[in-house]
């Protein structure tokens, strides 16, 4: 939210001297967020003046509309003369007075002017938009000055356009609404400063009368439940809007639009309270306030066309909806250029609803901005006065003497507050007068108990207050209080967050990582030394999503959780794999031009508890007891830690050195054998097996055993999957559950031995069904103790083997502890080895 300094001005008398940095300060440590804090005066440099339109020429022959024209500047250019300047705007004419900056001058972000010649004419100067200026963000066409402004052609612009003010840009958290208005900001500076407020809420305001002010059926009470309207009969629709209401709508980052429009806006600004203006001639009927008929159709002012749902609220009239209640209204009874008769609206709408609405149509208003964070529902009334006021003193017409109140609002409910509980939840001494009177401060209203409290609301050394029970009812500006917890956090703000000490627990000693921490690092560590890149995914997927990957409906990982407030409506899920989100960014980084990639990522999945129920409500006003904790961990989603990889493009790269080596099925696997080892697995543990599961290739994927549980799954994508994701053929992939994994066992020194190793190589001929890590195991188990490491290091297959055999070679290692072995012992070994995989799998020595 954008504000000027002189306008919170009109309400809280700020210190004169005040400087920009106290200010600031003062509203950070009340919470509330400065994004900047800019003296406009010093963002435009040399002379700005204003200007008026003698001579417009339009020129043709290019690509767009140019003008150059003749513009007075008084003797500010030191000739007199009309100063020429090439303008590509064109909402002004002959006659107007526009803010010009001449040759010398430098506006913001550094953009000097000159004098040049462009399109064929001499240029020296610019007409300036509000944009340019840093005013606001509209950039549709350059500021003209209204008829209310007396500066001459020559005087300094900066006055005139608000270049005098201080403007500060905050950003309001979603539990601040009342903070997004004049009237919240001005009562947080009347706390921090402790100067009068003076509330344009209390304004006085005539109340709803027996006849309305238009005939108006609310029929949903929860969704709407308070509706005020006015009439203004007679309007001057060429009224301009004044140009000091102009100025501090474009300072907030509001386009001006029209008279009734700008006044709705700016009394949003001012009480906090969103408001919109019909023409009430083109209204059929009387208007009905309910929910939306799914499939119903309305066409909002940004001329979207928009298919309503049963959860939207809607104005109607004969004809249909007419506006997209607390978000946009609707075209066909919007405020046009020849409106004179305008009916004022002011509501107040449910916050939940409002949210949903704003999400479902991706349209974030000002309105919704406020409506889903909470409006006061007793400004209803001072609000439409204050419009009413400001169209018939600039624009004329006659207000209606009927008003319109529909009123269902109920009355806030009284919290019950153990006046220690400030003390005791923070560790600051509140006594009960100071809680008290901190509370009067931010507008509400406590009942106190029994116990007698000290007079001084500064007093300290007082009793706790423990068994004193206050009974505080907040203030109707002020939804986000709701129970003890809130009251004590504005007790601490107002008293201030530096008085609460910063208290570092001690750290008990002994202590470090534990298993599963170093298990995770590990992992990590271990795939960044091969190579790969950690990445970061939202756990957020589409339904879409188990399609794409080829996982068959009755999968385990189909059902997945259901967010109840997705950040997006297209991926409300939360994932189940961390393979989808890993492939998105693969594509991604592919089509950014990256052609080798290897990247992983350790993180959560979440699998739903099917038939688990809901949780138990809980609240904040004590710790759960250990059932509902128990409770609410029954309906959490499991949430084991995965680890996955995906491969594209060269593992070697391919250089003057010679071709690279394209990433394989067998790297996949390799990088999961690494992770297991780095995990603490011991190789004579795992077991990798031929397997068929989705997205892999059924001849190309493979199952991770522990112990005879698998635990994950690594290979070739499916060429479909790859396809499908328009990711390149090829494509490798890794998935496994590091919270299945055995604990680590606690690891002994090895034995290391200092005689020399016997090497031996030998090929075995097996049908090619037989895997080779059953090979390896059963060379493992017939060379005894002596075989120090056995490997494969070559595959063949051809002709003289037959068909359906193959070779597997392996290097054999022996070594005895204690001595050097000889020939026989090797050959022995190795004997024993063969035999061993003749006898379990058939396995024959090549060459024999």
């Amino acid at each position: 939210m954008r504000v000027s300094v002189s306008w919170l001005r009109e309400y809280v008398d700020l210190p004169a001297d005040l400087p920009t940095g106290d200010l600031e300060q003062a509203l950070v440590d009340l919470g509330i967020e400065v994004e900047s804090a800019v003296d406009l005066a010093e963002t435009v440099t040399g002379q700005l003046v204003v200007g008026e339109v003698r001579e417009i020429e339009e020129l043709t022959g290019f690509k767009k509309p140019i003008r150059f024209c003749r513009v007075d500047v008084g003797a500010a250019n030191g000739t007199g003369e009309p100063q020429e300047i090439v303008c590509g705007a064109r909402n002004f004419a002959v006659g107007d007075r526009v803010v010009v900056i001449l040759p010398g001058g430098v506006l913001p972000g550094g953009f000097a002017i000159g004098a040049r010649k462009t399109y064929g004419h001499n240029s020296a100067g610019m007409i300036c938009s509000a944009k340019e200026l840093g005013l606001g963000d509209d950039h549709s066409g350059i500021i003209v000055l209204g008829s209310d402004v007396t500066a001459k052609p020559g005087d300094d612009a900066r006055s005139v356009v608000g270049l005098d003010d201080v403007v500060l840009d905050l950003e309001i958290t979603p539990d601040r609404g009342y903070a997004l208005s004049l009237r919240g900001l001005a009562r947080e500076l009347s706390h921090a400063f402790d100067v009068p407020l003076r509330d344009p809420a209390l304004a006085p305001a005539p109340s709803g009368t027996e006849t309305p002010a238009y005939p108006v059926e609310v029929r949903d009470t929860v969704g709407c439940d308070r509706f005020t309207a006015r009439l203004v009969r007679g309007v001057d629709p060429t009224a301009p809007t004044p140009s000091w209401m102009a100025q501090r709508l474009v300072t907030a980052g509001i386009r001006s639009i029209s008279l009734p429009v700008d006044i709705t806006n700016y009394v949003m600004l001012e009480l906090g309270q969103p408001m919109h203006a019909f023409d009430a001639d083109r209204i059929a009927g009387p208007l009905v306030v309910r929910r939306a008929e799914a499939g119903e159709k309305l066409t909002t002012l940004d001329g979207v066309h928009r298919v309503l749902t049963a959860d939207d609220m809607v104005i109607c009239d004969d004809s249909g909806p007419i506006s997209l209640a607390a978000v946009m209204g609707g075209e066909t009874s919007e405020v046009v250029a020849d409106t004179t008769t305008v009916l004022f609206e002011a509501a107040h709408w449910d916050p939940a609803m409002v949210g949903r609405t704003a999400r479902r149509h991706k349209l974030f208003s000002e309105a919704a901005k406020r409506w889903e964070r909470g409006v006061d529902p007793a400004v209803a009334l001072v609000a439409l006065e204050r419009a009413v006021r400001l169209l018939t003193e600039h624009g004329g017409g006659t207000p209606g003497t009927e008003i319109l109140d529909i009123d269902h609002v109920r009355p806030r409910t009284p919290i019950s507050l153990p006046a220690d509980l400030p003390t005791r939840r923070v560790g600051v001494e509140y006594p009960p007068a100071r809680v008290v009177a901190l509370l009067e401060r931010v507008g509400c209203t406590v009942a106190q108990g029994a116990d007698r409290l000290s007079e001084d609301p500064g007093a300290v050394g007082v009793a706790s207050g423990a068994g004193t029970a206050l009974s505080v009812t907040p203030p109707t500006w002020r939804p986000d209080l709701t129970d003890p917890a809130d009251l004590v956090e504005e007790v601490v703000r107002l008293d201030g967050y530096d008085r609460v000490p910063s208290v570092l627990p001690t750290a008990p000693p002994g202590r470090g990582l534990t298993p599963r921490q170093r298990r995770r690092r590990a992992v990590a560590v271990s795939l960044a030394e091969r190579g790969y890149v950690e990445v970061l995914a939202h756990p957020f997927v589409s339904p879409e999503l188990a399609d794409q990957l080829g996982l068959p409906a009755d999968d385990a990982r189909r059902p997945a959780v259901r967010l109840a407030n997705p950040l997006s409506e297209e991926e409300p899920l939360l994932r189940t794999t961390l393979l989808g989100p890993l492939l998105g960014i693969l594509k991604r980084n592919l089509g950014r031009g990256h052609r080798d990639l290897a990247l992983y990522e350790i993180g959560a999945v979440f699998h739903p508890r099917v038939g688990a129920g809901s949780p138990p409500a809980m609240g904040v006003d004590r710790r759960p007891t250990d059932a509902e904790f128990a409770a609410a961990d029954a309906v959490v989603p499991a949430q084991p830690v995965h680890v996955a990889a995906v491969l594209a493009g060269d593992l070697d790269p391919t250089g003057w050195w010679g071709p690279g080596r394209p990433a394989g099925w067998a790297d996949a696997i390799e990088a999961a054998r690494d992770v297991l080892d780095a995990a603490g697995v011991t190789g004579e543990r795992v077991e990798v097996r031929a397997a068929e599961h989705a997205p892999w290739h059924p001849g190309r994927c493979a199952e991770l055993r522990v112990d005879g549980a698998v635990v994950g799954y690594a290979g070739e994508l499916h060429p479909v999957v790859a396809a499908t994701l328009e990711l390149p053929r090829r494509t490798c992939a890794m998935e496994l559950d590091l919270d299945a994994l055995p604990a680590a066992p606690v690891t002994s020194a090895p034995t290391v031995s200092g005689f020399p190793p016997a090497l031996i190589d030998v090929a075995l001929v097996v049908d090619d069904s037989v895997p080779a890590e059953q090979v390896r195991r059963a060379l493992e188990a017939g060379a005894g103790a002596l075989l120090e490491d056995v490997r494969l290091f070559d595959v063949y297959s051809g002709a003289q083997l037959g068909a359906g055999r193959r070779s597997l070679a392996y290097k054999l290692t022996f070594r005895a502890p204690d001595r050097t072995l000889t020939v026989e012992e090797a050959v022995a070994a190795r004997d024993a080895a063969v035999a061993v995989a003749a006898e379990r799998l058939g396995a024959t020595l090549r060459g024999a």
